[in-house]
């Protein structure tokens, strides 16, 4: 003979469960990122200067609270052309001017005006969680951030390091960048010193490394 007993109030009990589980002291414990990180916003102001232009949206140095900027904020295949979001580690400011960026450089990865309604929201996405996410081992310290531009033209999304000149360090990050975002291989990368970006135009600027 089956057994047909039943909790005397399954309902209740499960209220009370998930009242439980809700007061209960882990669950208002947020996860530790290993860096504090820094969003930045940019919205081209003819009217105003480069720097006016820039402002700091939010710092933030756990998982909970980068999920809750990320949903809080617009998507960057929203934002208007000549517009910018920047997420550097907290100290770095999102300009080849600061002292860690100024011997630095980018991987660059352009992309199509077809690609930001496939690929734009994805690849930052994607770019953002290899950041906080430490992706790139033993060399996630030589990372400085990322920058999205959206554009008109076409839109880019670099990965700023420090110091041009740490080869190993340089390739590695573009190796992995390259492959958690699902480029393919034949597809070719190129990182470009900041001090070459500053004197020449983009289409000009010779690749250092590639990947």
């Amino acid at each position: 003979m089956l057994s047909t007993s039943l909790p005397a109030n399954p309902e209740k009990e499960t209220c009370e469960t998930i009242i439980q589980k809700i007061m209960s002291p882990e669950s208002c414990i947020k996860h530790p990122l290993q860096n504090k990180w820094a969003l930045w916003f940019f919205k081209n102001d003819k009217s105003k200067t480069w720097q006016a232009n820039l402002r700091l949206i939010s710092k933030f140095d756990t998982v909970e609270d980068f999920w809750a900027l990320y949903n809080h904020i617009q998507l960057s295949s929203n934002l208007m052309s000549g517009c910018d979001y920047s997420l550097f580690k907290d100290g770095i400011e999102p300009m080849w001017e600061d002292a860690r960026n100024r011997r630095g450089g980018r991987w660059l990865i352009t992309l199509s005006k077809q690609q930001r309604r496939a690929d734009l929201d994805r690849f930052w996405l994607e770019t953002l969680l290899c950041l906080v996410g430490e992706a790139f081992d033993d060399h996630s310290d030589d990372v400085c951030g990322a920058v999205i531009n959206v554009r008109a033209k076409g839109d880019k999304i670099a990965v700023w390091t420090t110091e041009y000149e740490n080869k190993e360090a340089i390739t590695h990050i573009g190796r992995v960048y390259k492959e958690r975002l699902g480029v393919p291989q034949k597809v070719i990368i190129g990182y470009q010193s900041h001090a070459d970006t500053a004197t020449k135009s983009g289409s000009t600027t010779k690749n250092k490394f590639v990947a």
